[in-house]
């Protein structure tokens, strides 16, 4: 059985999908950064519909923007995250974790902005405020214990909680208290609005 320090190839899962995004950079401090946040996102394009390939055309510029009506509301948008994990739990990767991905925008948290720099970022798909599926817990438990076995990760929070009046996801529907009791992490680790006192 493979263990955590197994799971990676460099900042590459070796159980993700592999689909390279252009919407990536290198992290501010190069070799040196800090990635110990890890960011919680939810996504689906069409909103609400699944499955559809849609997100991952997005995070490649592939997406057709005549495909679908909403598709012109987000036209030339240039975005990534690291990972997205679909409604079967199946992982996909777009940014090596080594590099810096496109998914925080405008952020603030820990006392420190450009979230961007020194996260790692996590899509759901999923609709904010909605329900998330098993498998996709199963999924990304896993993956936020690999991340910690080789990032300093000390936080975990929603988009929400970054972008505080801008972004909403993943929303009401997502199990924070689920996420830390089987991960076990310190409470501290979270945003307070969802810490789970023992």
């Amino acid at each position: 059985m493979k263990t955590s320090a197994d799971a990676w190839e460099g900042g590459w899962h070796r159980r993700a999908h592999r689909l390279v995004s252009p919407n990536q950079g290198p992290r501010p401090g190069g070799d040196t950064a800090v990635v110990d946040l890890v960011v919680i996102h939810s996504i689906s394009l069409p909103p609400g519909q699944y499955g559809t390939g849609a997100v991952q055309q997005l995070f490649t510029n592939m997406l057709d923007w005549d495909d679908h009506p909403y598709f012109q509301s987000i036209r030339g948008l240039q975005v990534s995250a690291h990972f997205f994990i679909d409604r079967g739990g199946v992982l996909w990767q777009f940014v090596d974790c080594d590099q810096r991905a496109w998914h925080a925008g405008q952020s603030h948290y820990r006392g420190r902005s450009q979230c961007n720099d020194d996260s790692v970022g996590i899509e759901l798909e999923g609709l904010e405020g909605q329900h998330f599926e098993h498998a996709q817990y199963t999924t990304l438990i896993a993956l936020c214990q690999d991340l910690a076995q080789r990032y300093p990760i000390r936080h975990i929070a929603g988009h929400e909680h970054i972008a505080p009046g801008r972004k909403q996801d993943p929303g009401a529907g997502f199990d924070w208290q689920h996420l830390q009791s089987t991960l076990g992490w310190p409470a501290d680790r979270f945003p307070s609005s969802v810490l789970v006192r023992p």
